[in-house]
């Protein structure tokens, strides 16, 4: 069997309605018939053209070549794509896509499915937790009271999730107002700024109730002095993690958080390889680890690093950001390793437009949890639809 062309896909935004999302794809066909899908992780806010350029750029290197050598055909990638030496969401999130592509031709050429691949299935269930509810689950209606945060809170536990994730800082105290972190990176935040953020978190802890988690998202908009802050301030609410606390370009800085606070710590969206997570296992900063398979090197690095986590007793949850495509190699990751500790479930993942992009509709949850699916490959198709408004560029 050998590779014979490669798609790259982009997805306009007027199709996807997923924040600032331009996503982009990857299919590899076969002589054999047997064609996968992969998904770029760095396609929202900005990166999708110079990614979607990239997969096209890498696809010469692996014409002709048989598709079950993925591990062969990430080295020569690596290998000869200079800026792969370096670092970059771009350069990986398309040897990313390519990877991903490449695991679910092997699932389908064996009539398995990747974790069948990966050495088995741990779990035929995935814990889920609802992401991101600051932005409401209809996606039209950001909160900012205290009030609204405990009712998309209650929400939540009505649709059946005993966990969720909330970003008390990406909107202003009022409708307009500037993100409580702008402007204020390297400064202490006053007590009203801080008040809010706490107000919003006990808030959220009132709408779960005691028996539920609360992961506090940060998005790496705090340096030290005011995650130190936030840290202190949502303590009392017994929160299960703060993620993305600090850029991931100042491990110390991690470190000096993690030994401040009671809370621990998680991040890994925007870290690559091996090698950029090793220092947080060293240093013991951080207590799971968020590898987007996307751009972390994809499912082929993907495992190598849930099992260097697993070496430090760290846990693993994949970053899922994109399309169902996404959805399903991070499913089919999490369900293959020992320390896998929670799914993603983003709130636009749950409607209508995101879900019609893929041909199968079983990841959503169901009383919070994504039961496993058992179709060859990573379980998940671009649905025509999408394929018809799509942007394909195709390297022969």
């Amino acid at each position: 069997m050998r590779i014979t062309s490669v798609d790259a896909i982009l997805i306009p935004p007027e199709e996807f309605k997923f924040g600032n999302s331009r996503p982009v794809l990857c299919r590899i066909n076969t002589d054999a018939g047997y064609y996968g899908y992969g998904e770029a992780g760095a396609t929202f806010f900005m990166g999708s053209d110079a990614v979607f350029a990239l997969i096209q750029e890498m696809a010469p290197l692996i014409i002709g070549m048989d598709p079950m050598y993925n591990e062969v055909i990430w080295e020569k990638i690596y290998n000869n794509g200079y800026w792969t030496k370096g670092n970059g969401a771009i350069i990986y999130s398309a040897l990313s896509a390519i990877d991903i592509a490449l695991w679910d031709i092997r699932g389908k050429a064996t009539g398995l499915p990747v974790y069948a691949l990966l050495g088995g299935k741990f779990r035929d269930k995935l814990r889920c937790y609802a992401s991101q509810l600051q932005f409401g689950f209809d996606k039209t209606d950001p909160k900012f009271s205290a009030e609204e945060y405990r009712e998309v809170a209650e929400e939540a536990v009505r649709r059946g999730y005993d966990a969720v994730k909330v970003d008390p800082m990406v909107f202003g105290r009022e409708r307009g107002g500037e993100q409580l972190t702008s402007k204020q990176e390297f400064a202490f935040f006053d007590h009203k700024t801080l008040n809010t953020i706490a107000e919003r978190i006990e808030a959220t802890r009132q709408g779960v109730g005691k028996d539920a988690d609360i992961i506090v998202e940060m998005h790496c908009t705090t340096r030290l002095p005011n995650a130190i802050q936030v840290a202190k301030a949502v303590e009392p609410y017994d929160i299960m993690y703060l993620e993305e606390p600090i850029a991931p370009l100042c491990p110390d800085a991690t470190k000096q958080l993690a030994e401040s606070t009671t809370i621990p710590l998680t991040n890994g969206e925007r870290t690559y390889l091996r090698s950029g997570f090793l220092p947080f296992l060293q240093d013991r900063s951080l207590s799971m680890l968020q590898p987007d398979l996307g751009l972390c090197g994809g499912l082929t690095e993907g495992k190598k690093i849930a099992d260097m986590a697993y070496t430090y007793d760290v846990g693993i949850q994949a970053h899922v950001c994109g399309t169902p495509i996404s959805v399903a190699a991070g499913v089919q990751l999490e369900a293959a390793i020992a320390n896998f500790t929670i799914h993603e479930t983003h709130v636009s993942c749950l409607h209508d437009d995101f879900r019609e992009m893929g041909t199968y509709d079983d990841f959503v949850p169901i009383n919070g949890y994504i039961t496993v699916p058992d179709r060859p490959g990573i379980g998940q198709e671009l649905s025509d639809a999408a394929l018809r408004r799509a942007v394909i560029a195709t390297i022969k």
